[in-house]
């Protein structure tokens, strides 16, 4: 910097019938400089040349080179060579709906060991009982009960033209108890409260609740799942109960107002093809699909990510993912329970 200063080359402004005003430091970046330089010195100064970046001092009239602040931090920086190798999962990152599907199961395992060690926050899973069992009850009863008669107008009048009917309750009883009931009931939860866990937790999630739980030394699994999921588990086999009982009476009085077939034909038929059997089959199924529910639902929950949009995503997929395990589960369940059943509706011929 000081061998540039001392040098005087002769300056060359390109910009014709312009006035350069030397009061202060003005710079210049087309113009030409002649002199002749030691070759020592012409190294030093050729790559300031090159940039073409030139500073003309007003005090002593002399070509001063000036270098940016960038220039100095980008020389002080160390240059650090990286040699770790590039393999083909090093940019790879796992799909979302995988390891949502792993946080299904790694939640589960969670809920599990809580329950087992007794972790339990009881005023929070009341409370979740009642949303789920009592202000979910009316729009099962009504639900069921309409499926019930629409059911009814299906085969009624073909077992009437065939002459069964003390066959007609006992298919009635059969079809509700083993699977119109439960997948009723568990796909109405469902979408009413399904949504809602997932809604919710997406909600805190997004808006670092649970991180604020956190920071207050409690677990939000222990807080907000585990309640969800054991009043899940336990408030849908009693709606399913109910379900097919009102399932089952809206048939009988369909039977009996229009096709004239008497509701105590009707139950007594129901009487002889159910067993004690049937009735356990789907409290355990509603069970299943309470966990289903729940678990699915509490998962999207946790992991929504994006904000608003994030939630709206994660409560239609959790709506959508239980349905598809509820249909999933039915069927191995129903393959497990009813392998070998096939003599129920001879007792009620």
């Amino acid at each position: 910097m000081l061998a540039a200063a001392q040098i005087r080359p002769v300056i060359h402004i390109y910009h014709r019938g312009s006035s350069t005003n030397f009061n202060s430091a003005a710079k210049f970046t087309n113009f030409r400089f002649k002199h002749h330089l030691p070759k020592k010195i012409d190294k030093l100064i050729s790559p300031i040349r090159e940039n073409n970046r030139f500073i003309v001092n007003t005090y002593d009239g002399h070509l001063s080179a000036s270098v940016s602040e960038e220039e100095e931090e980008a020389s002080e920086k160390p240059y650090v060579v990286n040699y770790e190798p590039n393999t083909f999962l090093t940019n790879w990152s796992p799909p979302r709906y995988l390891w949502r599907g792993l946080s299904v199961l790694i939640l589960a395992g969670q809920v599990i060991i809580r329950i087992i060690k007794g972790k339990i926050h009881w005023k929070n899973t009341l409370q979740q009982l009642k949303r789920v069992g009592p202000k979910s009850l009316g729009v099962c009863l009504l639900t069921s009960a309409f499926v019930g008669m629409a059911f009814t107008i299906q085969f009624v009048r073909e077992f009437t033209r065939l002459g069964l009917n003390r066959s007609v309750g006992g298919v009635l009883a059969l079809a509700f108890a083993r699977e119109l009931s439960p997948v009723v009931t568990s796909i109405v939860v469902a979408g009413r409260l399904g949504s809602a866990f997932a809604a919710e937790l997406g909600t805190m999630q997004v808006s670092e609740q649970t991180d604020t739980l956190r920071v207050l030394g409690t677990d939000p699994v222990d807080y907000l799942i585990t309640p969800r999921v054991i009043a899940s588990c336990i408030a849908l086999p009693f709606l399913t109960l109910m379900c097919f009982t009102v399932g089952l009476a809206s048939s009988a009085l369909l039977s009996d107002s229009v096709y004239g077939i008497s509701i105590n034909i009707i139950l007594d038929s129901a009487r002889r093809a159910l067993n004690s059997w049937d009735i356990i089959s789907a409290m355990i199924k509603s069970g299943v699909f309470g966990a289903i529910i729940s678990v699915v639902s509490c998962a999207w929950g946790v992991t929504t990510l994006g904000g608003a949009k994030g939630v709206g995503e994660s409560t239609t997929s959790a709506v959508v993912v239980s349905l598809v395990g509820i249909f999933i589960a039915d069927f191995a369940l129903s393959c497990c329970f009813f392998q070998g059943a096939g003599d129920s509706l001879k007792n009620c011929m």
